[in-house]
């Protein structure tokens, strides 16, 4: 399915943006809208070789910087080397359906922990050099409640699906309460989430499973493009909006032009949010006081 037209952005000349997980999909596309609107763009990847690869197809400015978010000693790494203001930071990077239960390099489920963990612990240590807006991507298949007695899979029994859920509920969690902090605290910063319906995005290639395999061959077929599915992200970045808006395309969540949607009731409650954020400190062992 087409784009129905062409997103055009504010000029963003003078601003910095980190997008993870910009080697390819959705996060290309949104890396080469904002380098096309004139921004900085830095290519957070945990493939330098490919994040590079992309960066020469780009026009502007660009930049790639190793960035693996299922290992914190490199998000620390990333975080500690950064300097200067970061205008837009989006939390873009994901992992998906896992044909077995895989764990990172500190032991979390991967999608948990690639998904929020580890953008968890990049967006508390960023920071104080945020000025802009935080965007982070969620998904339409969210699930509608949250273990946080065994977000890791250690206990129950390990379904994929159930756990990329969950972790894309937890995006959505950690973007409501990010925006209660952030505005007890005075700041200008905003956090807004994003997602892009049924994209062609390559993230099930490597999927297994009856059910996914279906939908990696059907998407193809019904889904939209990558540039079409990042338009949600690039809403959220840049359009005039309160924190706490969440973005998707306008027909039926699935297609079509961007608009702020409704989230789903679990990602409103604000107490599994806290607790979502102290079992994120704790499992991470990032805390930023506001």
């Amino acid at each position: 399915m087409s784009e129905s037209h062409a997103t055009h952005l504010p000029d963003l000349s003078g601003g910095t943006v980190i997008v993870t997980g910009a080697s390819g999909g959705l996060g290309r596309e949104t890396a080469r809208a904002f380098a096309a609107a004139g921004a900085r763009v830095v290519l957070a990847v945990r493939h330098v070789d490919k994040g590079r690869a992309v960066a020469a197809e780009l026009s502007g400015r660009t930049e790639v910087r190793a960035l693996d978010l299922a290992d914190l000693a490199s998000i620390r790494r990333f975080a500690d080397d950064w300097q200067g203001e970061i205008s837009l930071l989006v939390n873009n990077a994901a992992t998906i359906y896992p044909p077995e239960l895989t764990r990172t390099k500190d032991g979390f489920e991967a999608q948990f922990g690639v998904n929020h963990l580890g953008h968890f612990a990049l967006t508390q240590l960023l920071r104080e050099h945020l000025t802009g807006r935080v965007v982070s991507i969620s998904s339409v298949a969210q699930a509608a409640r949250l273990d946080l007695d065994d977000p890791n899979w250690e206990r129950r029994s390990y379904h994929a699906s159930r756990a990329y859920n969950e972790s894309k509920l937890a995006v959505m969690l950690f973007t409501f309460e990010l925006q209660r902090r952030l505005t007890a605290a005075g700041s200008e910063v905003l956090a807004t989430a994003a997602h892009p319906g049924w994209a062609a995005t390559g993230a099930l290639s490597d999927a297994r499973g009856f059910a996914h395999t279906l939908m990696r061959l059907s998407t193809p077929l019904f889904a939209s493009s990558a540039a079409a599915g990042a338009r949600p992200t690039l809403y959220a970045a840049t359009a005039d909006i309160p924190g706490g808006t969440y973005v998707g395309p306008g027909v039926l969540q699935m297609y079509g032009a961007p608009k702020p949607v409704q989230a789903p009731k679990a990602a409103r409650d604000p107490e599994l949010a806290r607790r979502l954020w102290e079992v994120s400190e704790q499992l991470t062992k990032v805390s930023v006081r506001d």
